[in-house]
């Protein structure tokens, strides 16, 4: 008897559909969106801060007076007048002319993650190794395991990606007889854990990538978005060759717009552009013209600010709501910027495993499983504190901490919640990563 299996179109799909895998976080938010559950799952960044009544007028305004052009097709490398607006905002993280940043450089994408999936499609063939952060962006995961590749994790610690640790990687591809392709990092405000790579980690790390001839894909949503002084600059601030950065206006402006772009290798340039158009053709016009348009005539600094002071009050309420609410082995990060805290919770417990029990108890998180591509990350979880105002993050916290207490209690009397023990890699005190993220 041979088996059955719902789907008639499995025999035909291409190899790399294999690799194909739901996000977690996507799976989480038809119930986190459900108006009784908090969810601290996404990361959603308050576009009720924006001056909505403007930006409105502003789009009424691009569609009556200049809809005969953003309404059009448009070219495959996005428009210039946005490319220069693009330069004029990194610039004020320190990528400037001085260290080779131009408009002819910049490929304009579809959010941040059509730019890594420009730059996978480029380099990566089936096989092929990626090393990145552990834990990771769910949604990088994602592109590489479609690309067909391999992702080896770096550990990090409270002062994020570990130097010794990334030559280790690298050395042990070698004796493997492999070479990875490149380094992909969030260093600053970083996804899922909230760290941020040192000055002086920032400049050993790029020494180290360029003794082994490893490109860098620095991925930089957040830099914009600190909230205890300035970030450090950028790594391709410091370095021109073998940098991509990629960004986003998804978590500074509207990510409904889905608006990136990679700064890259001149070299480079016509191949992604060439890769983009002919994955898209072009990017949309209307978005593109919006982002301009708000770069040139509203004060998008001064959102900035807006958006820092929201976070910064957010992340204290989650803080604050840890400290007081979560039982005993518990542990989390302290960002200074960004949207997210990484938790690590007591021996023995499974965020994953806990799922359904805290979405019955109407909250709902992130797992850590899905920010590794091994599956590690059993024991922690990933907690969003940009979108839901403070006494909802405190209510979230206060819910999350008696399922902890509960499995807590099972587990004292069963001995085990999920089936077999979570083993742990160490504690550490409350807010640094300690040897969890190591």
């Amino acid at each position: 008897m041979t088996g059955t299996t719902l789907d008639d179109y499995t025999d035909r799909y291409a190899r790399r559909v294999r690799g194909m895998t739901a996000s977690e976080i996507r799976a989480l938010f038809a119930v986190a969106s459900r108006p009784e559950v908090v969810s601290l799952a996404g990361g959603a960044p308050y576009i009720a801060a924006l001056p909505l009544d403007a930006v409105g007028e502003m789009l009424g305004r691009l569609g009556s007076e200049h809809g005969v052009s953003t309404l059009q097709y448009g070219i495959g490398q996005g428009t210039l007048e946005l490319r220069e607006r693009i330069c004029e905002v990194m610039a004020l993280s320190g990528i400037d002319g001085r260290c080779g940043a131009s408009p002819e450089d910049v490929v304009v994408t579809v959010g941040g993650q059509q730019a890594l999936d420009l730059v996978a499609r480029l380099f990566l063939d089936p096989g092929d190794v990626v090393l990145a952060e552990g834990p990771t962006y769910v949604g990088a995961l994602g592109v590489f395991q479609a690309a067909q590749a391999q992702v080896c994790h770096v550990p990090m610690d409270a002062d994020g990606l570990i130097p010794e640790a990334l030559e280790a990687a690298i050395a042990e591809q070698a004796r493997a007889g492999r070479r990875a392709k490149f380094l992909y990092t969030i260093p600053t405000y970083q996804n899922p854990a909230g760290v941020t790579l040192t000055e002086e980690r920032r400049e050993r790390v790029l020494d180290i990538c360029e003794r082994a001839g490893l490109l860098v894909v620095e991925d930089d949503p957040y830099g914009q978005l600190g909230f205890d002084g300035e970030a450090p600059a950028p790594l391709r601030a410091r370095r021109r060759d073998g940098v991509f950065y990629l960004s986003t206006f998804s978590k500074t402006f509207a990510p409904g717009l889905r608006v990136g772009w990679i700064l890259a290798p001149h070299a480079v340039r016509d191949k992604l552009v060439i890769a983009s158009e002919a994955q898209i053709l072009c990017p949309s016009a209307f978005a593109q013209a919006t982002v301009t348009t708000y770069l040139s005539t509203m004060p998008w600094r001064e959102q900035l600010k807006t958006y820092r002071e929201v976070y910064r009050e957010r992340r204290d309420a989650l803080l604050d709501a840890l400290t007081d609410l979560m039982p005993a082995g518990t542990t989390w990060t302290r960002p200074e910027g960004g949207l997210f805290v990484w938790a690590s919770l007591p021996e023995g417990l499974d965020a994953k495993a806990m799922m359904p029990r805290a979405i019955a108890a109407r909250v709902a998180y992130v797992p850590g499983t899905g920010f590794y591509a091994d599956g590690s990350g059993g024991g922690n979880m990933r907690l969003n504190f940009s979108f839901p105002p403070p006494e909802r993050i405190r209510e979230g916290v206060r819910r999350l901490a008696g399922v902890m207490e509960q499995e807590m209690a099972m587990q004292q009397v069963f001995g085990t919640v999920s089936g077999n023990p979570i083993r742990r890699r160490g504690q550490a005190g409350a807010d640094t990563p300690g040897p969890d993220l190591a």
